[in-house]
């Protein structure tokens, strides 16, 4: 018997993989977790039901979410996760030598375990001395704090369930305060395509727009997110990442990415039309 994994983008279409068999799964206090492997994408986890990361398309996302404000800032040296339980986002930040703190604070401490289980691959870097480790809702963790990082990373699931706090106007505040005067944050900003999506994204841009001094939208191709084609936000209080994309002190750092490279950083902002005019919109 065939066995498929189903995710409904909307109610007429449904991201449909073939998988091998069913790994894990396992129903948290926070949600619902299931692991698998398959033929095209290897192991994967879903959470609730929704395509988290994947063995062979991971890099677009984790490269996209960290090398961008690398390149905009590449002296950040305080870096603050909020969600990123599979461990990506924190790989990728390890590979500077001129970081020095990484705080990851994620809700559910299962994902993380088992992501370390299951999913070496990107969680391979949790245990880095510099990286702390808090189990606890991001929402509440930046409401004390002021000047501290130099980015922060808001590596989040869709507005519903754990992830609803971290798409407040409270919370984004809260982030502003936490960033020095030229901190930068990186918030998953949902995808312009799908009705349901775009909505969150328009109320997200709409709420950033208000608190950061710059607030720029950047695009990426991820073949398991819906459409394929996502947004991250880039809010910043003094920096702008295409005029202060310093592209050769990046270059210089000799890191070898799969996705991200100068031209990408630069072409990543120039977006389609009809996403341009609804962020304008707003």
């Amino acid at each position: 018997m065939d066995l498929w994994f189903n995710e409904r983008n909307t109610d007429t279409c449904n991201l449909s993989i073939k998988i091998k068999n069913a790994i894990y799964s396992e129903k948290t206090p926070f949600q619902k977790i299931d692991f698998y492997e398959s033929y095209d994408f290897g192991i994967f986890f879903t959470l609730d039901g929704m395509m988290m990361v994947n063995e062979k398309d991971e890099f677009i996302y984790h490269d996209m979410i960290v090398h961008v404000p690398m390149a905009v800032n590449p002296n950040i040296k305080n870096v603050l996760v909020i969600g990123g339980g599979d461990g990506g986002t924190v790989r990728e930040l390890t590979r500077y030598s001129n970081i020095e703190l990484i705080h990851m604070v994620e809700i559910d401490e299962r994902v993380v375990r088992l992501c370390q289980r299951y999913l070496p691959q990107t969680s391979s870097k949790l245990e880095d001395e510099r990286v702390s480790l808090f189990f606890e809702d991001g929402v509440k963790f930046v409401k004390d704090k002021k000047n501290i990082y130099d980015l922060i990373l808001v590596d989040s699931t869709d507005p519903i369930g754990p992830g609803e706090g971290l798409f407040t106007t409270e919370f984004y505040r809260d982030c502003h305060r936490s960033l020095n005067e030229n901190g930068i944050l990186i918030n998953q900003h949902e995808s312009p395509y799908f009705e349901e999506y775009r909505v969150e994204m328009l109320k997200s841009h709409e709420k950033l727009k208000r608190i950061f001094n710059i607030c720029q939208v950047y695009q990426f191709h991820m073949p398991t997110y819906s459409s394929g084609h996502w947004l991250f936000g880039f809010a910043s209080k003094n920096l702008h990442p295409i005029r202060d994309h310093k592209a050769e002190e990046w270059e210089k750092t000799g890191l070898d990415t799969r996705y991200y490279n100068s031209k990408i950083h630069k072409g990543a902002f120039a977006l389609p039309t009809y996403v341009k005019d609804l962020l304008e919109s707003v």
